[in-house]
């Protein structure tokens, strides 16, 4: 059976049920697809602090109505704008929350394709059902996106694992376990996973392990104007990205492209300070080779100069992050694919998040090329969810003003 709607959004994650938010408060007809808070909920491991402070780290309603501090508020939780880190249950929590208050008729399945039509597209979910939509909002976050380095790949699936993989570590308690990687997942899965009473080590390629500085509060007059805060960290740069996302997407694409590489450089939180230095480190060396032998995993290490290292290990997880790739998006079709335009494998997207693909809309790590870092960020769904649910308002109604207007031309011709 076919059924249809004006905007489909694929996800339901921060961004998903911000954009969702924002069309229910407009009356614009929408289905959103997906388990909310899925990655954050399957992909995240408990006990992991997020980076984020408490005010950067919410969803966003037009209103402002409910943000992370109305949640913890409500339910007496630890909570400050700054200094606090917010634990991932409480996060996932409130995302709930979040749902269940602006977008109660989330539809629980996963789009299995997605294929273009002449007059837009066919979306076929997990139970079967088919229905069609004029729009199609891409906001599946990192989910397809987990890197893990070509060295590693060759190890069987049993001995090598993404970061991503991971929600209890209890399963790795009295194991010898190697985390490669340098940044906040590397830094912290290490942190955990040794706290929980693995054997394990880090191996990073940087020479050193950096971690964030904590945020001296209050702040003086002279600090706050070197060093303005932002939502996705202190300075003038982050102030840019963060409120200027519009000026961003005006930049030369090798602009863009030199900001968006050089900007955040990987590096763990600063509530891990005395906490990591209990984790063995090898710092400086980067992997040569893998192998595997009587179930265990054998890396070959080489820094830059020249020592060679060898570890056994009962499993290696690879904290090295994501790199988005719409390509490796398992339900779009190829047919799609082949008209999109890219750059760096993500879409080129116009400034209503719209890519060459008339009708389908790319948000949250696929949109960053396009808008910068904040994109990067649970916080970027604020700038996303108001600047796109204006765009699709305006041509929703014009879409319909186009159908009533045919419908009506039809009913007055001599053959009807």
């Amino acid at each position: 059976m076919f059924n249809s709607s004006d905007i489909a959004i694929i996800g339901a994650g921060p961004y998903g049920l911000s954009i969702a938010a924002h069309l229910r408060a407009r009356n614009i007809e929408h289905r959103l697809i997906g388990d909310p808070m899925q990655f954050w909920l399957g992909h995240m491991p408990r006990g992991m602090l997020l980076k984020s402070d408490g005010f950067a780290s919410t969803l966003y309603d037009p209103g402002g109505d409910f943000t992370l501090r109305h949640y913890c508020e409500e339910r007496n939780l630890e909570y400050a704008d700054l200094g606090t880190p917010v634990r991932v249950e409480d996060f996932c929590a409130y995302g709930l929350a979040f749902q269940q208050r602006f977008a109660p008729n989330l539809g629980n399945k996963r789009l299995t394709s997605l294929e273009r039509t002449r007059t837009g597209f066919t979306l076929n979910l997990s139970d079967g059902e088919i229905f069609t939509t004029q729009n199609v909002v891409i906001a599946t976050g990192l989910s397809h996106f987990e890197h893990v380095p070509s060295q590693l790949a060759v190890l069987p699936k049993d001995l090598l694992s993404h970061s991503s993989a991971h929600v209890d570590l209890h399963r790795f308690k009295g194991r010898d376990v190697t985390v490669i990687g340098g940044g906040a997942s590397a830094t912290e899965l290490a942190t955990l996973l040794h706290e929980t009473g693995s054997n394990v080590r880090l191996v990073a390629r940087q020479q050193s392990i950096l971690l964030h500085s904590r945020l001296q509060l209050p702040r003086t007059l002279a600090q706050t104007i070197r060093q303005p805060i932002s939502q996705i960290g202190p300075g003038w740069k982050s102030r840019f990205f963060t409120d200027l996302p519009l000026i961003f997407h005006h930049l030369p694409k090798p602009v863009q492209n030199r900001l968006v590489k050089g900007f955040l450089g990987p590096a763990g939180g600063w509530f891990l300070r005395g906490r990591i230095d209990h984790v063995p480190l090898l710092a400086g060396y980067q992997i040569k080779e893998a192998d595997a032998s009587s179930n265990r995993a054998i890396l070959s290490l080489r820094s830059g100069n020249g020592d060679a290292r060898r570890i056994e290990t009962e499993h290696v997880i690879a904290a090295t992050g994501y790199r988005a790739d719409i390509r490796r998006l398992p339900f779009m079709s190829a047919g799609i694919k082949s008209q999109l335009k890219l750059f760096n494998n993500v879409p080129e997207l116009s400034s209503h998040f719209e890519s060459s693909v008339p009708g389908l809309f790319f948000v949250g790590p696929a949109a960053v090329n396009s808008f910068g870092p904040v994109l990067r960020f649970a916080c970027g769904a604020g700038f996303t969810a108001s600047r796109l649910s204006n765009y699709l308002a305006r041509t929703s109604r014009l879409t319909k003003r186009w159908t009533a207007g045919a419908r009506l031309q039809c009913a007055h011709s001599p053959e009807a």
